[in-house]
């Protein structure tokens, strides 16, 4: 079977092809559709010879969307072309493909800041700051706890990572002692 890297491309870059005049909107409903579709109950659900595709559409549409905010016209057309071309799983791929689309032609760089603690607004804002300067370009940052830092923050800018947690402070002294 194909990577669903490579049968997620041509989707992505249609996707943004056509809805090149909103594309934060695009990205919005697209994340949402890519969370409902990583369901494992719900991709088996999809994989079954009994569910129709129409069946899987109104389940999916029904998730993502909701009275008060139905999904708009486009992400409906976009989901029922994806459930007919049994492309369900590819979803969420198509989803990350969209966003580096998208960031590339705003200049921007996903990043993602691992704290041990909640960061509030103006916390969050000089850390930006700070890593903008540092790697050199526009970040997207996304924060996401985790405990065990103990404390400080972990950045994860593309490939590069500023480890500046006590955790890592930890294990380089361990490390200066054990050598």
């Amino acid at each position: 079977m194909a990577e669903l890297a490579t049968i997620a491309r041509p989707y992505a870059d249609a996707l943004f092809k056509a809805q090149g005049s909103d594309l934060a909107a695009t990205a919005l409903w697209l994340d949402a559709l890519a969370a409902v579709a990583q369901n494992a109950q719900l991709l088996q659900f999809a994989d079954s010879p009994k569910a129709s595709v129409d069946q899987v559409f109104d389940l999916i549409a029904g998730v993502a969307g909701n009275d008060t905010d139905p999904l708009p016209a486009a992400a409906r057309n976009f989901l029922r072309l994806v459930i007919e071309n049994g492309r369900l799983s590819a979803l969420p791929e198509i989803a990350v493909q969209f966003r580096s689309l998208k960031n590339a032609a705003g200049g921007v760089t996903d990043a993602t800041v691992f704290s041990a603690f909640p960061l509030d607004e103006q916390g969050l804002n000089d850390i930006a700051a700070v890593l903008e300067k540092r790697f050199g370009r526009k970040l997207g940052i996304k924060v996401e706890l985790d405990p065990s830092l103990i404390g400080g923050i972990r950045a994860v800018v593309g490939d590069e990572v500023l480890d500046t947690s006590v955790k890592a402070r930890l294990e380089q002294m361990k490390m200066a002692l054990i050598a």
